[in-house]
């Protein structure tokens, strides 16, 4: 097995790895590295939790020479602003024995704060892509000696919706830099990207999209409703005394809050909330609160947690099952890390059924059900959003004709079928039904003109 001292960094790299207490390279670390040392472009396909962050910061301070320039030789790019905070301070623990001006830029806060601090000098910036573009639009940000330019999170910046503010910083920086790019899967939109904007990076791929982390425990419960869903949870967490650092994921922060509001009444000032209507300040107070073991768990939505080095999660429950079968992958990855073990438990309603079944495809394994304990309050009452009928994919299916297994099976034969297209195999377009009366207005128009 490699140590950190086969990569033969500089001694006072080295020292900062010792301080931190590391010895073996995770296997993305080990392969980005030559990658990244010969200058080629490079995109890195990993799960959460496998060690991305020092993937590419370590062979770029390996690199680090010092030269007399105020402007930026790194940018890093990331989704949101806690993972700004946290590759900072990252970067921070390891150039301890170095000179190395890092800065971090995100909105929510004074933007003239950090023009300062841009503008005194600095070697390495780590921004979202929405305030570095508009510090490069001001001109206070300037690329003349940008060397490398890391996007991390590159799918889930594209998913946010910041594509515009990547491609508008692409178009102020020079050509000849290295690209360093991260994702946890390759989408269309990344595809379409590298298409566009980069020249043939090298991937590097530590596991294939999909594949479950080992050392992670994962369970599901068929549940009628989202308040028997809490109830469950509330069962879960008063009588299993291994539940000590929790994430509970809901798929929008409105529903974080109705969850975060029924556990409170059981479990007053344990759990926190974290999602983009708190600000900075709440946010980042209770991610330390959190991080110190003052808190028991947290209630989040996806984009909130992803990417953040959140350690020692013992179990991952999944309130509602995620609408995108890759975000089920990066949820679980939040636990069995570091060579822990780790659970997920997902409680899954009817119409969520068939989203597990498809995560299920895409893992090549089922999860394991379990029954519902008796002693659990099944509630009758939906809540409002429970009553959106249009948001259910399993609309006019009928969910418990046949056993899981049966459903599994069924629909990987069903996937493995060839469509061999052809006009005969195609269904005919739907049309609008005519509007006699708009059509009439418009003849009439004509025949005046």
């Amino acid at each position: 097995m490699k140590t950190f001292q086969d990569f033969d960094l500089p001694k006072s790299l080295q020292k900062a790895i010792d301080a931190l207490g590391l010895t073996n390279p995770t296997p993305i670390q080990e392969k980005a590295m030559p990658v990244i040392l010969s200058g080629r472009d490079m995109m890195g396909i990993a799960q959460t939790g496998t060690g991305k962050t020092f993937a590419y910061l370590l062979p770029i301070l390996k690199q680090w020479k010092f030269q007399d320039t105020e402007s930026p030789r790194v940018v890093i790019l990331v989704p949101t602003r806690e993972l700004v905070v946290q590759v900072q301070e990252e970067l921070e623990k390891l150039t301890e024995f170095m000179s190395v001006r890092v800065a971090g830029i995100f909105g929510g806060v004074n933007i003239n704060t950090q023009k300062k601090a841009v503008a005194e000098g600095v070697d390495i910036v780590v921004g979202t892509p929405g305030r570095t573009m508009d510090l490069a639009l001001d001109g206070v940000l300037r690329f003349d000696s940008l060397q490398k330019l890391v996007i991390d999170e590159f799918d889930e910046i594209l998913n946010l919706g910041f594509r515009f503010q990547v491609t508008s910083i692409l178009t102020m920086m020079k050509n000849k830099r290295q690209n360093i790019l991260f994702s946890a899967t390759m989408t269309d939109e990344v595809d379409e990207m590298l298409d566009e904007y980069f020249d043939f990076p090298e991937e590097v791929s530590l596991a294939q999209s999909g594949t479950p982390l080992e050392k992670i425990k994962q369970i599901g419960y068929h549940v009628p409703n989202f308040l028997t869903k809490v109830n469950l949870l509330k069962h879960l967490l008063a009588t299993d005394e291994s539940m000590e650092r929790v994430l509970v994921f809901v798929n929008n922060k409105k529903i974080v809050d109705t969850a975060h509001t029924i556990i409170d009444e059981d479990f007053p000032e344990q759990f926190g909330v974290i999602h983009s209507n708190k600000s900075q300040n709440y946010r980042l107070n209770t991610m330390a609160s959190f991080q110190r073991g003052e808190l028991r768990g947290l209630v989040t939505t996806d984009i909130m947690a992803r990417g953040l080095d959140i350690s020692d999660i013992t179990h991952v429950i999944n309130l509602q099952f995620p609408e995108i079968e890759e975000q089920y992958i990066h949820r679980i990855g939040r636990t069995g890390r570091a060579d822990k073990d780790g659970v997920a438990i997902s409680l899954i309603a009817p119409n969520e059924e068939e989203s597990q079944v498809e995560v299920e495809l895409l893992m090549n394994q089922e999860l394991e059900i379990l029954a519902i304990p008796d002693e659990i309050e099944i509630s009758e009452k939906k809540l409002e959003f429970e009553k959106d009928r249009r948001k259910f994919k399993t609309i006019g299916k009928k969910l418990n004709t046949v056993s899981k297994g049966e459903a599994f099976h069924e629909k990987k034969d069903k996937n493995k079928k060839v469509n061999l297209g052809g006009p005969g195999k195609r269904k005919p377009r739907k049309t609008a039904p005519r509007n006699r009366a708009a059509e009439a207005k418009k003849a009439q128009k004509r025949k005046r003109k």
